[in-house]
Formats: structure tokens, sequence, C-alpha cells
């Protein structure tokens, strides 16, 4: 670990590694240099900074956290098997030391102009909703995002929500970013249930499930759609068994069978049997496509909800697939349709593969 003070000069000049060294290669590091940098963040993980890489002139995000010895950081080995074109991308990293001998870790990202979070509340500030179309957009990325996460990478973010993922509301681009509670979950290996930040987080992980799979993140992705389109959170629980009563007032009590295939080990609550409320009253001003897309993404049983392939094939998106005008502009220049066979449809087996080129189409797999 190669260790430097930190210090507050006007031009910073670090040795850094590479985010991605090449084969064989091992850590290769290189000096960057960079002005002296500005907060726009902060949180219980460390701080974000801004600025531009001298050498190349890129705008970049540096994410610097607490390193403990005693571990490797897993968000670091995490994001150096990420390259994706919506998944923010590690440039670099470097370890640095403070008078205090406490060390700390600095990820140097890809820079976006701001989150979904900031993009939402311009809108209800206004007040305004949020175009259809941008959050159709934005949407079809995340799923995108979590396809070559979940099938290629093996990863679960584990808290997806406004705040994690990052836009250019100019473009209408998006990029996954904060994988400080990513992991690659094993069957044989039990997880913490109490992870993802709580408006967002799927009901098996509030009955306490251990045995817990990627489709927690299609739970949160659905209500992050959900709060695009209502303008404020979906289910705002202000405890996690409040969390539960704010979902079982409009999904309804789960079953028995729903519970199960959440939690087999659950035997605590009974809970009152409340009859689900229908989502196109939740969603009146939208249509029956956007509605049932969202009946899909936030089922009970992780098993029935789709997955992420399966949200991109949903006729919710077929807007996209024949856009014309603008739109088609915008689907070309943010490659929406162009898929990489190697890792994003791999995982497929040669039936699934002819199924699914033939419901995304038009489609380019290099």
């Amino acid at each position: 670990m190669n260790l430097q003070l930190i210090t507050n000069a006007e031009v910073v000049h670090k040795q850094v590694y590479y985010g991605h060294p090449r084969p064989g290669n091992g850590e290769e590091s290189v000096e960057i240099s960079y002005p002296t940098t500005e907060v726009v963040g902060h949180g219980s993980f460390g701080v974000v900074f801004t600025t531009t890489i001298k050498e190349t002139g890129e705008p970049v995000a540096i994410k610097k956290v607490l390193q403990d010895r005693r571990f490797k950081n897993r968000e670091l080995e995490i994001m150096k098997l990420l390259k994706h074109p919506n998944v923010i991308d590690l440039k670099y990293y470097f370890y640095e030391k403070d008078p205090h001998g406490e060390v700390y870790l600095n990820l140097i990202l890809d820079y976006m102009p701001q989150s979904l979070y900031q993009r939402l509340r311009h809108f209800v500030h206004i007040p305004s909703a949020m175009p259809r179309l941008e959050i159709k957009c934005y949407m079809y990325q995340l799923f995108k995002s979590l396809n070559y996460l979940h099938n290629f990478a093996c990863v679960c973010h584990r808290d997806i929500k406004p705040q994690n993922l990052l836009v250019d509301p100019v473009s209408w681009s998006l990029r996954l970013c904060d994988f400080g509670s990513a992991k690659q979950l094993k069957p044989s290996e039990p997880n913490v249930s109490y992870i993802c930040s709580r408006y967002y987080r799927a009901p098996e992980l509030i009955f306490g499930a251990t045995h817990y799979s990627n489709q927690i993140d299609v739970w949160s992705s659905g209500c992050v759609m959900a709060e695009l389109l209502l303008g404020q959170p979906m289910f705002p629980g202000e405890s996690g068994i409040d969390q539960l009563v704010e979902i079982i007032k409009i999904l309804g009590t789960p079953s028995r069978q729903e519970i199960c295939a959440m939690n087999p080990n659950y035997m605590e609550h009974k809970f009152p049997q409340i009859k689900p409320i229908p989502l196109s009253r939740v969603f009146k001003k939208e249509d029956d496509p956007t509605v049932q897309f969202l009946a899909n993404t936030l089922k009970y049983d992780p098993m029935e909800r789709f997955n992420a392939l399966q949200c991109l094939c949903s006729s919710y998106f077929d807007e996209l697939r024949h856009a014309e005008g603008h739109l088609q502009d915008v689907v070309s220049s943010l490659k929406l349709l162009e898929f990489d066979y190697d890792t994003e449809l791999a995982h497929l087996t040669p039936d699934q593969l002819e199924a699914v080129k033939l419901r995304l189409k038009p489609i380019s797999v290099r």
C-alpha cells in the first residue's frame, strides 16, 4: 500500500494506481496532478470532491473514505471488476495518511453533473412532472446496468436509490454509483438483512431474510421509478416495520406462500388482512404498460418479480425501440439498444438469446 501524506497545495500531485490494470501488469501506477478540490457531497461513507486532471483535462469526482487496515475494501475490489457504460467508472485510486495516522482510500471516478435525486427535486420545486420519456430513458439505463451487474459481474448493489444514480440532464445519460454496500452474493453464505436505504428496501429484507438474491435491486428500482412518477417516495416508512405497513397499505397483506418465498424462517408477526389497492388508482395519470411494468417489479415473491433483463424486454420500453425524431437521436447517442454479447447476454441459452433478441429489436449485438 503506497501511502502519501494529505497535502493542501494549490496543485496536488499524486502517484495513483490504475482502476483497471492490464492483465499481468499487477498494480500499475502513474503520476497525476489536479487543482485543489471542491467538496460536493459527504455522508457516513466519507467525502466527495470534484476536480479536473491536468494531464488529460478530464473532470472527475474523488470519493475519499476512511480505510480499516484490517480489511480489504470491498468497494474497491468490486469497482475494479466493473466496466459498463451505465456504471460509474473507476479511473484511478490511491491511499493517503493524515497527521493522526488515519489511512484514507481515494477513488477517482467519472464525473456526472448531478444525482437523479437532485434532478427530481428540480421538477418538484418548479412544480412540474418529470418528463415521462426522460424517466423511461433513465430506467432503461438502470436496468441495463443491473443486467450487467447481476449476470456478468455477479454483484448485488444493495443500495439502489435516486441519490446513487448519477445523471446528465442534457443528454439523459445515467450511471449507477456508490458500491459501498455492494456484494457478490453466494448461495452458501448468509448476508445481513439490515441493508439498503429504508424507502427502497425490498420486503424480504424487512422480513429478515439472510439468503436473498439480486432481486432486491429490482424492487428498489421499481421504488425509484414510482418516486419519479409521483414526485415523492411510494413507501415512506419511518422505521423498518412501518416500512412494511406502507407496502401492505398498497400491495395488500402478503399470503403465507409469499412470506415463505421471502423468508421461510419468518415466524413473528401475524398481519391484519388488507386488500391491495389497484396500482392504476395509485398512478392515475400513467398508461397501462407503465402500471403493469411497476406491478412486475414490485412483487412480494422475489421469483415472481421481473429480473433486470425481463424488465428491459418489457413493452413499457417499446417507445424507445421504435423511437422517431428527437427521441431517436437520444436513443442513438446513448446507445440504448446496443448490447455487448460477452458482458450482457452471454448468460443466456441459445433459445433464450433468440427470444431476447426478438424482444429487444431493433438490436445491435457486438
